[in-house]
């Protein structure tokens, strides 16, 4: 029986793929109704019919059938997809044909029919269809590639069972009938034998599955199609091939015997795991034609050294002929060859050598950095690698440093150098042993064979040169005491003549003497003090003085040297207390720490003694002095000390007894920190700079402007009446009265003023406001911009001299005298004169006496000048009170 087809997606799949066919909007065509004959019951996976697809639509993609009972193959068979049981006489369903790229659709109505059918016999008789058992199975068959025919050549004969009743007709589908290599293989219709047409190519196509059908004459299927599968034998007819034609591989010179060298490989096309494509491999010639060095695995291709005398400056180089052969090697197998390229790695087996075991050099005393010579050796191994090239040493000789060696990259020569001047008095020759190896190390075998280094032996020669004196040592030391007398002689540098070893027909001269404090004697070469030497004015103290002497001879050749001249410290200096200025707050601080120190050496220095040097009785009723440490001491008052600065004479002296007095000023202060005294003191000192002068004369110069305006005013009053016209805008007002007045003091600030009975115009005090002609005009004197100076309009009214915030004093036609008012606009004006002076720099303001219009009467409104910074409610007490530092400012103002 035909074997099972495979199975068909399940309901719910077939479904859905419905579903998605319902999406495109095709054209539905129905092609040809198609009638099958079935028995009533079907079992599942039996085939029922074959329909013609192309016939319908040969373009068809998606076949599905409209039935879930049954499936439809590509090639149009329909099969059970389960057991079928056809209640009725006749069942139908539809097969779907798609063409999703054209989207076309058509339809094939399948009717099934379970009523007999009777089939016509090869014999004109006519009986109802009968199965029986049946003998439709595949037939084992093969066929031998590449057959030499004749062709068409009989395969076998395909034969259904069913063929004994009735008429079959056999066809064939599959690879080799309907598809690439097509019409390889057909059958005859009515008998069933299977022919192949031409040769076949096994490595090419190594099976055929071709599909064998029975049928009926009216396309009845009498059997499930036939599985009929054809072997090709295969035939060895490929050779076998190496994968490379030439393979190149490396060995190290020296391997050990089994040295793995590379691996070979070839392939055969024919059948796999047959005798065809077995193969055995193996050397057929080396060259050169020494000995075989090399072998080959038969079955794995492995390359391998059999001997472990491979010298690569022998032979660098060997080619093998590789042959590998399939019928495992057996003579009547086929052959295929390639070549295999051996080379020989280079090792260091080969140790330099020198080409002589002696050479001999010579240079001159004193020359340096020049090459004295070449030595040459000789090396097997490859040139220009690290096997070859030579590492020099020098193993003996040279323990001075005097010479190097090096190796010049291009010839592989050892180059001798001078590096370090050599003395012929010392030495006339040197004999230096010079070693050789490679950058390499060498292989074991080498280096077992080797037990010392190649070595040769360099003479140097060194030729005497006439030379000048040396300074040696190149620094000489000698003491000398601090403050020596003048003319002392000591002894100086000393140069020698390196032939002679004497100091005898040398000259010297001094090159560099930092502080001038020395001469040199040109014969002797010793020194001779011009100055008094001190120590403490080296810098660094501690430090040698240095002084640089040149010795010539009597060629004119010359050399340098340091004599370094250590000053001996001499107890010259007495210690000095370090402060001048001490701030001491009471009675937060208790006491102040004086410290002091020698610039002599620490033996002539500390401890310090320190005490009070010939004080008063007051002073020691006040100050006490103890000690802190040896450097240190601290200065106590007593708690009846006033704040004042006190001039403390304190007396310090070192161990040795040198002492020095020296004035402390301390400044006992009300303080809580000394920086709030040194504030205060600063501010006390202040020195007058160019712009406090030039305010100070600037003030004067408006001091005498205003008298010599009041001056003016008086004259003037006595020959008219009232304010001219053209002092509208004044600085200063000039008011003249008519009548003399009672004397009056304004309460406020201890101002004296006057009172006087007058019908005319008058004025009141120094600021304020005053009236010209009917009109009002601010004149602001001193600080605050309350104080008014009112004039009484019409006769008979009383003025008033309002100098006193808020205090009004009644006034009859105010009249004052020049010294009244003088009195009071000189202390005010030096006060505007200082103010004026203190901006940013010191630079003066440029607004010193600035001129307002009237405000109003009683105008609250303040002064905006540079001199109105003080408020009015401190009165004007503060003239009083200002301080030290307006002293000197406010007696230059008050100068007549």
């Amino acid at each position: 029986m035909a074997t099972a087809g495979p199975r068909v997606p399940g309901r719910g799949a077939l479904r859905a793929l419905l579903l998605s066919v319902a999406v495109f909007s095709f054209a539905c065509d129905a092609c040809k109704k198609v009638i099958f004959n079935v028995p009533s019951k079907l079992e599942a996976d039996k085939i029922v019919g074959r329909v013609n697809l192309k016939e319908c639509l040969r373009s068809a993609d998606l076949i599905q059938s409209g039935d879930p009972d049954f499936r439809v193959l590509d090639d149009g068979s329909v099969y059970t997809a389960s057991p079928v049981v056809l209640s009725d006489e006749k069942r139908s369903f539809t097969i779907w044909l798609s063409d999703t790229k054209t989207q076309t659709q058509k339809e094939i109505k399948v009717l099934l029919e379970h009523q007999k059918k009777v089939l016509r016999k090869r014999h004109t008789k006519e009986a109802v269809l009968r199965r029986s058992k049946r003998r439709w199975a595949p037939i084992p068959c093969s066929m031998l590639e590449n057959s030499l025919g004749p062709f068409p050549l009989f395969l076998q004969q395909v034969q259904s069972d069913a063929a004994q009743n009735y008429t079959i007709f056999y066809s064939i589908s599959g690879r080799g009938v309907d598809q690439e290599p097509l019409n390889l293989f057909f059958i005859e219709r009515d008998t069933g034998n299977l022919y192949c047409t031409r040769p076949v190519d096994r490595e090419e196509y190594d099976v055929f599955d071709l599909i064998a059908y029975a049928s009926t004459a009216d396309g009845y299927s009498a059997d499930l199609p036939l599985p009929l599968p054809i072997r090709v034998e295969d035939e060895n007819d490929n050779h076998p091939i190496f994968t490379e034609a030439i393979y190149n591989f490396e060995v190290p010179e020296s391997s050990k015997l089994g040295t793995t060298v590379g691996v070979v490989c070839a392939t055969d096309r024919d059948e796999p795991d047959t005798m065809h494509t077995r193969l055995k491999y193996s050397i057929l010639e080396q060259t050169p034609r020494s000995p075989g060095l090399f072998s080959v695995h038969p079955s794995t291709g492995v390359i391998t050294t059999v001997t472990h005398y491979l010298d690569r400056e022998t032979v660098d180089k060997y080619s093998l002929i590789m042959k590998v052969q399939d019928m495992d090697g057996q003579n009547f197998g086929l052959v295929g060859t390639s070549t295999c390229i051996i080379t020989v790695k280079d090792s260091n087996d080969n140790a330099p050598t020198f080409k002589q075991n002696t050479y001999e050099a010579s240079v001159e005393e004193n020359a340096y950095n020049v090459e004295i010579l070449r030595i040459p050796i000789e090396d097997k191994d490859l040139i220009n690698t690290a096997n070859w090239r030579a590492n020099f040493t020098i193993l003996k000789g040279n323990e001075n440093e005097h010479f190097k060696i090096s190796t010049d990259k291009e010839t592989n020569e050892g180059v001798l150098y001078v590096v370090k001047p050599l003395n012929y008095e010392e030495n006339h020759q040197v004999i230096l042993e010079i070693g050789v190896g490679n950058e390499a190390p060498f292989t074991r075998d080498v280096a077992l064979r080797m037990t010392t280094m190649n070595r040769a032996l360099v003479t140097v020669h060194v030729r005497d040169q006439d030379e000048g004196p040396e300074c040696s040592p190149a620094a000489q030391y000698i003491r000398i005491t601090e403050n020596a007398a003048v003319g002392s002689k000591i002894n100086g540098y000393k140069a020698y003549d390196p032939e002679t070893k004497s100091s005898n027909h040398l000259r010297y001269k001094k090159l560099n003497d930092p502080k001038g404090w020395i001469t040199i004697d040109e014969i002797s070469g010793s020194i001779i003090t011009s100055k008094i030497l001190d120590r403490e004015a080296m810098a660094p103290r501690n430090d040698l003085y240095n002084i640089t002497v040149l010795a010539i001879d009597q060629d004119g050749k010359s050399c340098t040297g340091t004599l370094a001249v250590s000053i001996e410290d001499m107890n010259d200096n007495p210690p000095e207390v370090l402060q001048s200025y001490v701030t001491v707050c009471k009675p937060k601080m208790k006491y102040t720490d004086i410290s002091a120190v020698d610039p002599d050496e620490p033996i002539h220095g500390a401890p310090f003694y320190f005490s009070l040097a010939n004080t008063s009785p007051e002073t020691n009723k006040i100050w006490t002095l103890t000690k802190v440490n040896d450097t240190a001491a601290r200065l106590s008052y007593w708690k009846n000390a006033e704040f004042q600065e006190y001039s403390v004479p304190i007396t310090v002296k070192d161990r040795e007894g040198q002492s020095t007095t020296k004035i402390l000023t301390v400044n006992l202060c009300d303080c809580t920190h000394p920086s709030q005294c040194r504030a205060a003191r600063r501010s006390a000192g202040v020195i007058l700079g160019k712009w406090a002068i030039l305010a100070i004369l600037l003030g004067i110069a408006l001091l005498f402007s205003v008298l010599l305006t009041l001056v003016c005013g008086v004259v003037g009053a006595k020959k008219r009446k009232g304010f001219p016209e053209d002092l509208a805008q004044q600085n200063l007002i000039i008011s003249n009265t008519e009548a003399p007045g009672d004397d009056k003091v304004c309460s406020a600030n201890g101002f004296m003023t006057q009172t006087v009975n007058n019908s005319g115009q008058g004025f009141c005090g120094t600021m304020g406001s005053g009236v010209k002609n009917g009109g009002q005009e601010t004149i602001e004197m001193v600080k605050g911009g309350h104080q008014t100076l009112e004039s009484c309009r019409g006769t008979g009214h009383h003025h008033t001299l309002d100098s006193c915030r808020g205090g009004p004093t009644e006034v009859d036609n105010c009249r004052y005298t020049y010294s009244e008012w003088h009195s009071f606009t000189q202390p005010r004006l030096g006060e505007k004169l200082h103010l004026c002076n203190q901006n940013e720099d010191h630079v003066p303001s440029q607004d010193y006496v600035l001129t307002y219009n009237y405000e109003g009467r009683g105008s609250p409104a303040g002064s905006v000048g540079c001199c109105s910074e003080k408020q009015e409610e401190d009165g004007l007490d503060f003239l009083n009170n200002l301080g030290a530092k307006f002293t000197t400012l406010a007696e230059t103002c008050t100068k007549r």
